[in-house]
This record gives structure tokens, C-alpha cells and sequence, in this order.
């Protein structure tokens, strides 16, 4: 994969189960944001492809994002909007039945049920990161990818983090530079500096 002329991985190789979680580390700029964002299908590799496979069928690429729940702090909300109509606006666009019920559940889950009318413009950094958490989890997909996703949380939304990691329905990938958050991953990947990808664990 290369960003510009720089190349950021090369030769990798990745197989990943349900039930299964998989840390992504490595030095700032090595890739780990990016690689993300190829398995969301938000970038296209410059060679090699992308398979998900649900149910024992593989999905096409332009399916992807209704089975892939992505959290990253660049992922753009609504000021406008409140929690609950940033999410409305997300059930639509993944066609998802039973919205509002499910809006519900998952603004419960994050901790932000007694603030589903609140504009988001009056959310905290961290709380606009639980939202986009609640956004992940909404369609109940079954591959979750998670950019830095307790960089901005107090202890209640890092053991929130923790919960999501462990789901044992879920396919959980991390991109972190936390150790303690590496750790509660079953495998681990590191992302060198030099574009060389190495396994560990």
C-alpha cells in the first residue's frame, strides 16, 4: 500500500475469524490508520484485495459497509444534528429496520441515553467518540475496526472499549499505540516504520 510515493506495507497477509480480536501497532506514520481504511474499503490497495466473508459468503465491495462498523476520532458527525438524528440519518443509508429501536439501545450502551436530543455541537470530545461507537455498533456488524478508539474516553468509556473488544459474536480489529489496549486482543500485528509488516503473538 503507498501514500504518495512512500510505500507503507508491502506482502501482508491477514486472516482473521469471528470471535476473534487482532491489534494493529507501530510507530506513528507506519501504516496503521491507513490499513483500516483498505479492510473498511474506504482505500483501495494499490495490489491484492480485500475478502469478507459473512456467513460463508463473501461480500461484495460495494456491500461492505453495511457489515463493517469503523470508529475513528476523524469520522465526521453532524453539529446540527442531535445524537439521535446523527444516527437516523445512518440507519437510512444502511437501510436498517427498526431504527429507532435499536438508536436506543445502543445510545443506552454508550451511556448517552439521557443525551439523545442534544445537539451534538454541546458534545465533549469524549463524548462525541462514544456516539461515533453507538454509530459502529448500530447495524450490529460483524466486523469492527477501531482506530485509536479510547484516545479521548475517561475510565467508564475505556472499559466500554474493553466490552467491544471481547465481544465474542465479533471479528474486532484495533489500530492502537496503548499496550494495555494490545494486550486484550487475542493476536497482534506490528507495523514498522520501514513498511515492513512483521506478526507477533
Amino acid at each position: 500500500m503507498r501514500f504518495g510515493r512512500r510505500v507503507l506495507f508491502r506482502e501482508l497477509a491477514l486472516t482473521v475469524q469471528p470471535g476473534e480480536s487482532l491489534a494493529i501497532t507501530g510507530a506513528n506514520g507506519s501504516g496503521k490508520s491507513t490499513l483500516l481504511k483498505v479492510l473498511a474499503g474506504v482505500l483501495t490497495p494499490v495490489a491484492g484485495a480485500v475478502q469478507l466473508v459473512v456467513e460463508g459468503e463473501a461480500v461484495a465491495e460495494e456491500e461492505r459497509p453495511l457489515h463493517v462498523g469503523f470508529v475513528a476520532p476523524y469520522l465526521q458527525l453532524y453539529d446540527p444534528f442531535s445524537a439521535r438524528e446523527n444516527l437516523l440519518f445512518l440507519a437510512k443509508a444502511r437501510r436498517l429496520s427498526g431504527a429507532e429501536a435499536r438508536i436506543h439501545d445502543v445510545l443506552d450502551r454508550v451511556g448517552l441515553a439521557k443525551r439523545t436530543e442534544d445537539l451534538l455541537g454541546t458534545f465533549s470530545t469524549g463524548m462525541r467518540q462514544r456516539l461515533r461507537i453507538a454509530a459502529a455498533l448500530l447495524h450490529d456488524p460483524p466486523l469492527l475496526l477501531l482506530d485509536e478508539p479510547a484516545a479521548t474516553l475517561d475510565a467508564a468509556g475505556r472499559a466500554l472499549v474493553e466490552e467491544i473488544i471481547a465481544l465474542p459474536d465479533k471479528l474486532v480489529v484495533v489500530a492502537t499505540n496503548d499496550p494495555d489496549e494490545a494486550a486484550l486482543c487475542a493476536h497482534a500485528l506490528s507495523l514498522d516504520a520501514t513498511a515492513e509488516a512483521r506478526t507477533a503473538g
